[in-house]
Parts: structure tokens; C-alpha cells; sequence
């Protein structure tokens, strides 16, 4: 895979590693154990048994946390450092450069991306929560399940258009949550107007 191939692969991957952290790293890993990507030598680990199977637990760990209520929001706390890292991760085991300074840069803005993803993801959750007592976080966490699922099998095959997907699934992200908090910030307004007369 030559080098804007590999930048495609990152990016679509640390999208998805926005929403489901381990879920991308369990695949990536998988990915390098059949010698689908070949990781550097310092995330050669990536493609080790050990790994791969660690890895795959903490994925179904994951998936099942995010439909328990309460537990979900505790798993969303904690992934606010998890999902940042495994983006950075992922940057590492797909990007080959031999410029340390360029890779740690890179990292930083995989890292950066899975970050907006998962913020934006979190915020969308506690709008649900609050507007329908929780009811719909589980459907809200399947959906991204299919989402993270749709758009990690699409990078391996299509880096190129998962990329541009992905694109547009963070900027579609970022302005449902600008429009929440408009809508929000509204109606907190409202409700304070009629005391302030």
C-alpha cells in the first residue's frame, strides 16, 4: 500500500476507533496477523496471538458495556483517554514513515480525530438521555456498533472511499452536535424567561 493509501487507511480507521475503540484495534490487530497491514517494528505486537486475543475480549467487553444502562456512561468516561490512544495506536501500526518527529505528529492528530468522534458520540448520548430517559441508548449503540463495523471493514477493502466516508460522518457529527446545543441552550432560555420578568 504506498503512503496516501496508508494516510486513507489511518484516517478511516481512527474514525472508527472514535466509536468503538478496541473493536478497531481488535480488526487492526486481526489485519496484521494475516499479513493484511505489516505494523512497524514498534507495533509489531499488534500482530501477536497475545495480542489479537486480549484485544478481541476487551472488544466484546465493549460492545456489551455500551447497551447497559449506567455502565455505558462509566464506559464512555473511560474512553475518553482509551479511544485517543487507540487512535494513535492505529496511526503507528499503519503508517510507515521513517521520520520519528512526522509519525509522532500523525499519531497525535489520529488520536486528535478519535477524540472529536468520541466527544461528539458522548454528547449525542447525554442529549438521548436526558430527552428520553435512556431508552434510546441502546438502538443509538447498535447503530454505532454498525457504523464502526461498516467503516472498518470498508478501510481495509476501499481505504479511499472509507476516508471520504469518514470524512463526512465526523463533520455530519460535529453539526448535530452544534445544533444540540443550540436547541438546548434554547430551551434552557425559555424556561428562565418567564421567572426573569
Amino acid at each position: 500500500m504506498d503512503a496516501t493509501g496508508q494516510y486513507a487507511l489511518a484516517y478511516a480507521l481512527t474514525t472508527t476507533a472514535g466509536l468503538r475503540g478496541f473493536l478497531t484495534l481488535f480488526a487492526a490487530s486481526v489485519a496484521a496477523h494475516y499479513h493484511w497491514i505489516h505494523p512497524s517494528g514498534a507495533f509489531a505486537w499488534l500482530a501477536s496471538d497475545t495480542a489479537t486475543i486480549i484485544l478481541g475480549i476487551f472488544a466484546l467487553v465493549e460492545l456489551i458495556a455500551d447497551k447497559v444502562p449506567a455502565v455505558d456512561h462509566a464506559l464512555h468516561a473511560v474512553s475518553f483517554a482509551a479511544r485517543p490512544l487507540a487512535g494513535a495506536i492505529l496511526v503507528g501500526g499503519t503508517i510507515h514513515t521513517d521520520n520519528a518527529g512526522t509519525l509522532y505528529t500523525l499519531m497525535t492528530l489520529g488520536a486528535v480525530n478519535s477524540l472529536i468522534v468520541h466527544s461528539s458520540s458522548a454528547a449525542a448520548r447525554a442529549a438521548s438521555t436526558a430527552t428520553t430517559f435512556a431508552l434510546a441508548n441502546a438502538p443509538i449503540s447498535a447503530g454505532e456498533d454498525a457504523t464502526a463495523i461498516f467503516g472498518i471493514v470498508l478501510a481495509f477493502l476501499h481505504p479511499y472511499i472509507a476516508a471520504i466516508l469518514a470524512m463526512l460522518f465526523v463533520l455530519t457529527l460535529i453539526v448535530v452536535v452544534v445544533v444540540l446545543a443550540a436547541v438546548r441552550s434554547g430551551a434552557h432560555s425559555a424556561r428562565r424567561s418567564p421567572g426573569s420578568r
